[in-house]
């Protein structure tokens, strides 16, 4: 299952990303983090004490690298600069398993503690004025579109802060989304604008309620999100030991509650069927906007052949 975790800066979504991968990880489930926001934090986070941070080089400048050898032979992707951030996979195309013995994982996937890690790369002065982050995040856009995630496998998304992820099609590759959101009019706003975007296009979006700290806040978001609210976490002096680089290896100390809530996140993502015909049908809606925007003409291609009508998506793809 894909996961990402989206909210307002300073929500502490690279926080519950990091608090999730590790719940993952700890229970001995396959689980690969993505760092996928502008601030580079999620390798800190998972491992805030530094014991075991193994980096590997950053997704983004090899995204031609990533483009070749992820479209194979698929004949309607006939070069790398042909394929764009969301060209969807064909026959052909070279598909992934999670963390698999393949060379894309060899060379992109570290590891931040205990959780394997994979990184966009930071947005540097290089790329001021000429660039946007969004176009970074097309390795990660690519990757999950030919990713083959099976059942109890979990990629975790640490997505960039606020409505932004709306600026690709990158929001539409999950299976579930948590919208990590304080008890506050701020901490609320981005919730509103993801709920709409999520609804026209049918993607599962829960609601984190994160920092409550009594009956009041709690009763403040249940009035705002309504029933999106999953569930929620209360203020973590286990989670400020971690930050600090204090607290023990595993989860021991961390509070019922707050253990509890991990707990709801992951019914909830392993409750969600995989509907890979929505997955694919999103991609290549996604991809026909985006040529139609700018991909034409930027690739002086009609990239809407590189559609294959007779691929299948799914662990049996034809």
């Amino acid at each position: 299952m894909r996961v990402a975790f989206v909210g307002k800066g300073g929500s502490g979504k690279t926080t519950l990303s990091a608090l999730f991968s590790r719940w993952l990880a700890h229970s001995g489930a396959p689980v690969l983090a993505i760092d996928g926001d502008i601030n580079q934090h999620l390798a800190e986070a998972l491992d805030p004490a530094h014991t075991g941070t193994n980096a590997a080089p950053p997704l983004a400048p090899d995204l031609a690298g990533i483009k070749d050898f992820l479209r194979g032979t698929n004949p309607r992707v006939p070069s790398a600069s042909a394929m764009v951030k969301t060209t969807p996979p064909g026959t052909g195309s070279r598909l992934v398993r999670l963390l698999g013995d393949d060379e894309l994982h060899a060379r992109h996937v570290g590891r931040a503690g205990d959780v394997p890690l994979m990184v966009t790369g930071e947005f540097d002065e290089s790329d001021l004025g000429v660039s946007c982050y969004h176009s970074k995040l097309g390795a990660v856009e690519l990757y999950l579109g030919h990713l083959l995630d099976g059942e109890g496998e979990y990629a975790v998304v640490d997505m960039t802060a606020g409505a932004d992820a709306f600026a690709s099609g990158l929001f539409a590759r999950f299976d579930m989304t948590f919208l990590v959101a304080e008890p506050t009019r701020k901490g609320v706003s981005v919730y509103r604008q993801y709920r709409d975007h999520a609804r026209e296009f049918g993607i599962p979006l829960a609601v984190v309620g994160n920092k409550v700290s009594g009956e009041d806040d709690l009763l403040f978001l249940k009035e705002e999100v309504g029933d999106d609210l999953l569930t929620h976490l209360v203020h973590s002096p286990w989670v400020r030991s971690a930050e600090q680089g204090r607290a023990a290896a595993g989860f021991d100390g961390l509070e019922p509650h707050n253990r509890h809530a991990l707990t709801v996140l992951r019914d909830a993502v392993d409750a969600r069927p995989k509907d890979w015909a929505a997955l694919h049908r999103h991609a290549v809606e996604f991809h026909l906007r985006n040529a139609r925007a700018w991909g034409d003409e930027a690739t002086g291609l009609d990239l809407a052949l590189q559609i294959d009508p007779d691929f299948v998506p799914g662990p049996s793809p034809s």
